[in-house]
């Protein structure tokens, strides 16, 4: 068995523009006479790798803390993709993931600088996908990303933001992405892993 770490750091994460970066406060220090080390931190709930729950872009839509966890762990799917994803390659993307496991047809990460289109969003929306993971700090364009969020934040999709999957090869994996329980929120940080079961 091999686990993919598949989160940013936190301190040194990607961060969307305008959004506040993490900061961290040293509370107290061994070093500096305390008894103890304590740190304390802030962050934008969508630093680094993070999930985003539908009300995000929904102003009646589910909160982190309302969210089934059915969703962000389990059996997933990592398919390899450069550039914009169309419904073509959605499509092409659910069909190789199903081949190989059709539980894991519900959970998509996509690999590499890709960009989800609205037409491919339509399409993960409409094929039973619980989530959808890429490595961009948002899955839609950059300069527009309501769109996208919105086809599938409406459809149930929860999105998993800001991945690394460098190291990970195409294929079949068991994610756990888990969100910390954040009541009222829009979205979460999450230690999001892989894991290579050997199947």
């Amino acid at each position: 068995m091999k686990i993919y770490d598949i989160s940013q750091e936190v301190f040194s994460c990607r961060v969307y523009p305008g959004d506040p970066a993490p900061e961290r406060q040293l509370l107290s220090s061994i070093k500096e006479g305390g008894l103890y080390n304590l740190t304390a931190f802030s962050m934008c709930a969508h630093n680094g790798t993070h999930i985003d729950a539908p009300f995000h872009f929904i102003e009646d839509g589910k909160t982190v803390d309302a969210l089934e966890l059915e969703a962000f762990v389990g059996p997933s799917f990592v398919a390899e993709h450069k550039g914009i994803v169309s419904a073509d390659d959605a499509a092409e993307m659910l069909k190789k993931a199903k081949e190989q496991d059709p539980e894991a047809a519900k959970r998509l990460l996509i690999k590499g600088d890709a960009v989800v289109s609205s037409e491919a969003a339509k399409v993960f929306a409409s094929s039973g996908v619980l989530l959808l993971g890429n490595e961009s700090q948002t899955v839609g364009p950059e300069d527009e990303p309501m769109e996208v969020h919105l086809i599938m934040l409406e459809a149930g999709v929860v999105l998993l933001e800001g991945i690394c999957l460098a190291g990970v090869q195409e294929g079949v994996y068991l994610l756990n992405a888990a969100p910390l329980n954040l009541s009222g929120a829009d979205g979460s940080p999450c230690r999001a892993i892989l894991i290579d079961t050997g199947r």
